[in-house]
C-alpha cells in the first residue's frame, strides 16, 4: 500500500485544526501535540512546535505503507530495473518516532515512509478532497523517477513540461515541480469538482479566501494559519486547486 501523509510543523496547531476541519478533513488520531487528519484521499499529520522553532510553518513530505521491509525491497528492485547506478534509494532506518524507510532521490532530497497507523480513511471526510504533497527540485526528471520507483502512479498533466503528477494507490497526490535552490517540500489540497462548497465552508469558519482563475482551472487561496508567525518565511496562503479530468 502507499498513502500520502505529509507532516506539518506549527506553533498554531489549534488554528490548523480549525482550518483543516473547515476544509473537510476529520481528526482521526491524537488531540494534543500530534494530530492526524484524514481526507478521502491522503492524510496530514500536524506536529506542534514552540513559536520561533526553525521548523515552525514547514512541511515535510512523507508517505505511509503497510510493510516497511517489503516496501523497501520493491522500491530498490524497481530502481535497479530502471537502471539505477547501484545506489540504494530506499533503506530501513530508525527515526525519532520509530522504524521507518528513508527514500532518497538523485538530488539528495529524502523523505520517510512510515508504517500506516490505520487503514480506511475517515468516513466523515469530504469525499472530493485530496491531500497534495509537492517535491520542488532542480532535478524534476530524477524526482519523478523516484516516485515511480516507490509505486506512485503517473497521471496526465496539462502541460508538456517538467512537471509531473502522481496518485498513491491508497490515497493522496504527489507532485513534482521544477524550482531553483535546494530541494524542498510543499503542501496543498485538491478538490474533485467545483470549489464553491469549500469556499463557503472556509468563509463561514472565518477564513479569508481568494480565488484565481487559471488556464487549467480555479484555485482557492486561504490565509495560512502560520503566516502571522513567520510572515517572511512561510507561504502567505494555502492552496486548494480544482481537479480537472485529463484523459
Amino acid at each position: 500500500m502507499l498513502r500520502v501523509r505529509p507532516l506539518h510543523f506549527t506553533s498554531r496547531i489549534d488554528d490548523w485544526e480549525r482550518f483543516l476541519t473547515a476544509l473537510g478533513l476529520v481528526l482521526t488520531e491524537g488531540d494534543g501535540g500530534f494530530r492526524v487528519f484524514d481526507s478521502a484521499a491522503g492524510r496530514l499529520a500536524v506536529h506542534s512546535v514552540p513559536e520561533g522553532d526553525p521548523l515552525d510553518g514547514t512541511t515535510t513530505l512523507a508517505v505511509e505503507v503497510g510493510d516497511l521491509a517489503e516496501f523497501a525491497r520493491r522500491t530498490n528492485e524497481s530502481a535497479a530495473e530502471d537502471g539505477a547506478d547501484g545506489s540504494t534509494p530506499a533503506e530501513l532506518v530508525t527515526a525519532d518516532h520509530g522504524d521507518a524507510c528513508r527514500i532518497t532521490g538523485p538530488d539528495g532530497f529524502s523523505f520517510l515512509a512510515d508504517l500506516a497507523g490505520h487503514g480506511a480513511p475517515g468516513a466523515d471526510a469530504d469525499q472530493a478532497l485530496a491531500v497534495v504533497a509537492v517535491w520542488f527540485t532542480q532535478d524534476a526528471v530524477g524526482a519523478a523517477r523516484t516516485l515511480r520507483h516507490v509505486g506512485a502512479r503517473p497521471r496526465p498533466v496539462p502541460d508538456d513540461d517538467e512537471t509531473a503528477d502522481f496518485t498513491a494507490k491508497n490515497g493522496g497526490v504527489l507532485m513534482v515541480r521544477p524550482a531553483s535552490g535546494p530541494s524542498r517540500s510543499g503542501l496543498g489540497f485538491e478538490y474533485d469538482g467545483g470549489l464553491e462548497p469549500v469556499r463557503e465552508r472556509l468563509a463561514s469558519a472565518g477564513f479569508q479566501v481568494g480565488v484565481t482563475e487559471e488556464a487549467f482551472g480555479s484555485t482557492l487561496h486561504v490565509a495560512n494559519p502560520d503566516a502571522t508567525v513567520f510572515a517572511a518565511s512561510v507561504p502567505a496562503t494555502v492552496w486548494i486547486s480544482e481537479r480537472l479530468p485529463m484523459g
